[in-house]
């Protein structure tokens, strides 16, 4: 550089001062003449730096400037300079491209930023209420909540639970009707209803189930009264079921084994047990597996709140719950129950075969009185006026229940805003609608949030939003079956939602209280879920966010909020059968559970009572939440899932699995297969991340393709090694069978089963109960190569894949 500055500076000394031409603006309009003015300037003097625009001039006449003066010696230093000038010029062409790049290139949260804002999606929206600007994340989240109705949500609520939504009655027919027509007044771009035909179980009036003593010798005594007898449990086994009384806790399969280690048998007996922890089905499931004739279910006070101020449960009251293991009509197992179809002659597994039948905590009381045998742990011990409780065996009991089956048209209602780039990727938002007995916390919670939600997105449509992927909105029946509605949707659709689907939300049992927040959600949107809580304010704690409210306690927010989905939601199954990333809030009671869910006592009055007049800001806190993440998901440029997450649910599964590679080594077996298939996941959700992090955002082909590999990672975790009939939930880690990481876990921990009551190793194993060498070998093969396949999928093309251990 010093060298050609030298060649410059020699260059002007050798030449005289030139002249310059400035273009000075001639007096009136902007497009007149410009005058020419013959400046000389002095050497090292600058040009004037006003430019303006400019009237082209022919040649200037001939002797109109001095004459050059030797040009040999100019031409030779510009000759001389001019690598120089280029070598220049491009060096900081290339430092100005690469600042550019680094400046304005849009971070992305999948590679592992913790925000990635709308604003720096290319294709942004222009609002009429922005004046044609842009729409930033802040400009989206504004929009949003000024559109957001409080007032609505708790006049909906009220509303909803007024009504009769039992799915299939006459009055749940008119709300159907309502609801469409709510939808067709919004600014949608398709609406319509799905009907199913469904097999669902009902109390029949003129044989009312049944409860007797019976004496030594068989014979019916005193009937037992069941003080809420229409209520039931749906899909229990019908016909009569005698045996001896036996208090078995929470009926879960360590509460059967502690009984039989206790010397009390479950075998051939009834068992009372107690709401809570686990739900029906899993109850009734594990007192078949024991060999029970029957189940009772009864609410304990001391599973409720306790207190002066804290409203509880009448002992009058029995509850309500379904008893198949699994979800949709367990009539059509597999398969959609639309109108017409042909279904093979089977029943789903889940169906129980012994009957269950829910009591109240008076009729409890009035058992628990005659059991005589041990004294029941003190865990065990309730709230009951029965002091102590006993286990049993007591006084025999005759359970009679006869609920009868009916195919029953349930309607699944739809609303949908279509995305503008790509309109073929579905968020989905659901609610159940339909209820047995009022539903205030239910379902008309859900409901009322949901019809706000379509408010205020069609709002933001008529003021310029348009989503990038298109909005599902959906309300579904058959809820209080066990999601009848929302499964037989999935069945129907299946072999489009797995590619189309990216996330379903639902707004299922969002308030049971105001304490303390839940979500229930697969490990891909954890990471947004914490970015959505940091903007969303607390609904009963001023000032503060609500991820400030869950953290305050424990600085472990995941530990605080974060739970598995449970099969009794409807996102469960959006998520372990279709391979959806699902999730569902809830804001909870700090300590024991809302009391009145699945009973007639769940009215807006009682749920407005013990949310003391918050229920308002409540649903309105789930309302932002569910909105804000649908805006996320269906706007951002590239999808805020973190597909990573998965790598360290490996890691926490077969860690405890550490502890037993000694038993498996000596039997010539090993987990290096999971291990490494873990290994290969982990590597290639770390090559994806860089390079969507080295790619251009802008590239709209690249970055579908980035998406449609991130948004079908839960789908490669269901097993593509059973029958879908037969095994519904195929997700390795969320699902239920033997094709399930918890299903090796639990087998490996076989190898040391020697608890109190447990079989012998050769009992077991003729049983299918202990350690099978073969059962281990192909659990592993089948789980090794779905994880396999994952790291595949997400690795992108097959020249990229490396299946070598």
């Amino acid at each position: 550089m010093e060298r050609l500055w030298g060649l410059l500076q020699r260059a002007q000394r050798l030449s005289p001062g030139p002249s310059q031409t400035i273009y000075k603006r001639v007096e009136g309009t902007q497009q007149g003449p410009l005058e020419e003015e013959e400046e000389d300037r002095e050497e090292g003097t600058e040009p004037p730096a006003h430019f303006f625009p400019m009237e082209l001039r022919g040649p200037e006449p001939l002797g109109s400037r001095p004459a050059r003066q030797n040009p040999r010696l100019w031409a030779a230093a510009g000759r001389r300079a001019t690598p120089y000038l280029v070598l220049t010029a491009l060096l900081i062409f290339t430092g100005a491209f690469l600042l550019g790049y680094v400046v304005f290139r849009g971070s992305c949260q999948a590679c592992g930023d913790d925000v990635m804002v709308v604003s720096e999606d290319m294709n942004h929206e222009l609002s009429p209420d922005s004046h044609q600007g842009t729409l930033y994340w802040s400009d989206l989240q504004a929009m949003f909540l000024r559109h957001l109705g409080e007032g609505r949500l708790e006049d909906t609520i009220r509303q909803t639970s007024l009504r009769e939504r039992v799915a299939g009655s006459a009055g749940m027919a008119a709300l159907v009707q309502d609801l469409r027509a709510v939808l067709l007044s919004q600014k949608l771009d398709h609406v319509w209803m799905d009907t199913h035909y469904v097999g669902l179980q009902f109390p029949d009036p003129a044989h009312p189930n049944a409860l007797h003593w019976v004496d030594a010798a068989g014979k019916h005594g005193e009937q037992l009264p069941l003080e809420d007898p229409d209520v039931y449990c749906p899909y229990s086994a019908t016909g009569n079921a005698t045996g001896e009384l036996v208090y078995a806790h929470y009926g879960r399969p360590e509460d059967l084994q502690d009984l039989r280690a206790r010397g009390v048998e479950p075998k051939g007996r009834l068992l009372l047990v107690r709401l809570g922890v686990i739900n029906f089905a899993q109850k009734v499931a594990s007192a078949q597996d024991f060999g029970a004739q029957g189940v009772l279910i009864y609410p304990d006070p001391a599973d409720f709140s306790q207190g002066p101020h804290k409203l509880s449960l009448s002992s009058h009251r029995a509850v309500y719950g379904h008893v198949h293991l699994g979800t949709g009509d367990p009539y059509t197992p597999g398969f959609p129950s639309f109108n017409q179809t042909q279904f093979p002659p089977v029943q789903s597994s889940g169906l129980p075969s012994i009957p269950a039948q829910p009591i109240s905590a008076d009729t409890a009381s009035l058992l628990l009185r005659k059991l005589e045998g041990p004294v029941a742990p003190q865990e065990w011990q309730g709230h009951l006026p029965v002091s102590p409780y006993r286990l049993g065996p007591g006084p025999g009991l005759h359970l009679g229940v006869n609920n009868r089956r009916a195919s029953t048209p349930i309607s699944n209602i739809f609303g949908c805003i279509e995305g503008r780039s790509e309109p073929d990727h579905y968020v989905v938002i659901g609610a159940q609608r339909d209820a047995w007995g009022p539903g205030a916390a239910r379902s008309a919670v859900g409901t009322a949030i949901l019809l706000e939600l379509v408010r205020t997105f069609s709002s933001m449509v008529s003021n310029g939003f348009r989503p990038r992927r298109s909005l599902l909105f959906i309300s579904w029946d058959g809820g209080d079956f066990g999601s009848v509605g929302s499964m037989e949707w999935l069945e129907g659709y299946l072999s489009v939602l797995h590619l189309k689907a990216v996330v379903y939300v639902s707004l299922d049992n969002a308030v049971l209280g105001d304490d303390k927040f839940h979500a229930k959600t697969s490990p891909l949107l954890i990471s947004l879920i914490e970015n959505i809580l940091k903007q969303v304010d607390s609904p009963n704690r001023s000032g503060q966010t609500l991820f400030e409210q869950v953290v305050f306690n424990n600085h472990s927010w995941e530990a605080e909020v974060i739970r598995p989905l449970p099969m009794d939601s409807s996102a469960y199954s959006f998520t372990a059968f279709a391979g959806v990333p699902a999730v569902e809030f809830s804001f909870m009671e700090d300590g024991p559970m809302y009391p009145f869910l699945h009973t007639k006592d769940d009215t807006y009055e009682n749920l407005h009572r013990v949310l003391r007049g918050r229920l308002p800001a409540v649903a309105q806190t789930v309302a932002q939440l569910a909105g804000q993440l649908l805006i996320r998901l269906s706007h951002d440029h590239l999808l805020p899932l973190d597909f990573g997450r998965y790598g360290d649910v490996v890691l926490r599964h077969i860690g405890s699995l550490n502890e037993f590679s000694g038993d498996l080594k000596a039997r010539g077996l090993t987990l290096q297969w999971v291990y490494s298939a873990r290994g290969d996941y982990i590597r290639a959700a770390e090559k994806l991340r860089k390079e969507i992090y080295s790619s251009e955002e802008s590239d709209e082909r690249l970055t579908r393709m980035y998406n449609v590999r991130i948004m079908r990672v839960e789908f490669y975790f269901l097993s593509q090694y059973v029958s879908a009939a037969d095994s519904p939930f195929r997700h390795i880690f969320l699902g239920r069978g033997d094709h399930t990481l918890g299903a090796l876990v639990d087998h490996v921990r076989l190898l040391r089963s020697s608890g109190p009551g447990a079989l012998g190793e050769e009992a077991q194993v003729a049983r299918g109960l202990g350690f099978q060498e073969s059962r281990f070998r192909r659990q592993l093969a089948l789980l090794t190569w779905t994880l396999q396949g994952a790291a595949n999928a997400l690795s992108g093309d097959v020249w990229n894949i490396d299946n070598n251990f």
